[in-house]
């Protein structure tokens, strides 16, 4: 018995000066950088909710040749889902082709094409736009195309396609989930983890 008292004794005379910690969480704040251009792109989005397609210009695009590859993904998305985009791995749930289309009707087409598709909750599409080979310019769709589908607030990436689904005349687009999508995702996982 002596030696317990001992023993607690001299934990006491060691831990004497010792103040309990008033908190005992650590806060983890974290910083990044927002790039200029990051922001004048945010700011240049156009959201398919404002129902003005002629934010998406007819005047001029940059003008791409016909056997160039698309690709684009705004900052969030992961490596690995692009990734899995550029490779066609993603199941496609809806297809719009553009082939004899002006492009005045290919604007108002793909934004009724991407409106239908978040109400029905497509996230992986199959857009055709051909590769143009005959047009005057040439690539001229596939130009107006690239540079419509990266001013879209709702399109997260797109990549040129993979042969069998149309290589360079056809791009992969994977659109934002909905919110409803969102928190199924968040409680499915939190039920995974608890």
């Amino acid at each position: 018995m002596s030696q317990e008292f001992d023993d607690e004794f001299s934990f006491q005379a060691l831990m004497g000066d010792v103040k309990p910690l008033q908190q005992d969480t650590a806060l983890h704040k974290k910083s990044y950088e927002v790039d200029p251009n990051h922001l004048l792109r945010r700011k240049a989005a156009v959201s398919l909710e404002e129902e003005l397609p002629e934010y998406l210009t007819l005047d001029n695009a940059p003008m791409l040749k016909p056997d160039d590859i698309i690709g684009f993904k705004k900052s969030g998305v992961q490596d690995g889902v692009f990734r899995k985009l550029r490779l066609g791995k993603y199941p496609l749930q809806a297809k719009l082709d553009l082939h004899r289309k002006s492009l005045s009707q290919a604007r108002d087409e793909i934004v009724h094409f991407l409106k239908q598709s978040l109400r029905l909750e497509a996230r992986t599409l199959l857009l055709v736009h051909g590769k143009g080979h005959n047009s005057n310019p040439p690539a001229l769709m596939k130009s107006y195309v690239a540079f419509w589908l990266q001013q879209i607030d709702e399109v997260l990436c797109v990549h040129s396609a993979q042969p069998f689904h149309g290589g360079s005349g056809a791009v992969y687009i994977m659109l934002k989930k909905s919110p409803d999508k969102k928190l199924e995702n968040r409680e499915r996982h939190q039920k995974r983890l608890g």
